[in-house]
């Protein structure tokens, strides 16, 4: 074998076997990255509840406190089950997801780990998401002081986005807005403003870091929400464009005694139609967790 082949091989070798370490201490470098993330939007939000001198174990949530929202808004957050129990500070949560990235491109599978704080909002979105065999990219979005930031890194190594911007804090906001379903006692925050705007429908306006937008959440006889849906900015052939965007529910489901959407789809109304993007069912909740402050 010439020594020109040989060398070849050997270096072909030495990638093979080194990747594998390069990417799982990437892995690991990411996490803890987001680790730290995640602690200091709890820490930030403790600080919240401290200055407003609002107990963590304390604050039930009594009906006749409901009495300011649009009736649709009170049937939704007494038959989600947030009446007679302490509001919610802080969230966990997992689901399993599938996503897509153009309109005919493939399902990609998605682990996906979140976190929300309420007294100062915010969350952050973990994601490792399976591009092929063998090939994955690691995903982190994070809506924190009113200011959205969106991080991708194939093989949790290489920088592919890197998001921030007005647009991106739109759309980080108005995330946050549609996933409160999650944790329904965030409807009564004070950067939330409700109207109705029909009888099985309300217009909520979130103002918060300087940033309003706002949606409309559509209900069923049941007071479950069915639908969120509002006007996005997102990103299109490299560039931000402001798009009708709805969250789906399909199904309800109890967590720790609060009964949210647990399974549901992201879709984008475009010019050339529907664009189905995210799939998502919701496989654990975990509310006012102590460690989490």
């Amino acid at each position: 074998m010439p020594k020109a082949t040989l060398a070849v091989f050997i270096i072909l070798g030495a990638v093979i076997i080194l990747f594998p370490v390069v990417s799982f201490f990437a892995g690991f470098r990411f996490n803890q990255s987001v680790k730290k993330e995640v602690e200091e939007l709890f820490h930030a939000n403790a600080a919240a509840l401290d200055k407003g001198k609002i107990s963590r174990e304390n604050g039930i949530i009594r009906a006749d406190g409901l009495n300011n929202l649009p009736p649709v808004v009170q049937k939704w957050l007494i038959q989600s089950g947030v009446t007679g129990r302490a509001g919610t500070h802080t969230v966990r949560l997992k689901q399993n997801a599938r996503l897509r990235l153009k309109e005919d491109g493939t399902w990609m599978p998605a682990r996906v780990e979140q976190y929300f704080t309420v007294a100062k909002p915010g969350f952050i979105w973990k994601a490792r998401v399976k591009m092929a065999p063998l090939i994955f990219f690691a995903g982190r979005d994070m809506y924190s002081n009113g200011r959205g930031h969106m991080l991708i890194k194939l093989f949790s190594l290489l920088k592919v986005a890197d998001a921030r911007g007005k647009e991106v804090d739109q759309g980080t906001l108005l995330r946050y807005l549609a996933e409160t379903v999650w944790f329904p006692s965030a409807a009564l925050s004070p950067y939330l403003k409700w109207e109705e705007a029909g009888a099985n429908s309300a217009r909520v306006t979130m103002d918060y870091g300087g940033i309003s937008a706002a949606g409309v959440f559509t209900f069923n006889g049941k007071g479950e929400v069915v639908s969120f849906t509002a006007d996005r900015y997102g990103e299109f052939n490299g560039q931000y464009l402001l798009k009708s965007w709805t969250v789906l529910i399909k199904e309800q489901r109890e967590f720790n005694g609060v009964r949210v959407p647990s399974r549901g789809e992201v879709v984008w109304r475009l010019d050339t139609g529907d664009f189905l993007w995210y799939q998502f069912e919701i496989t654990e909740i975990e509310y006012n967790r102590p460690e989490t402050y």
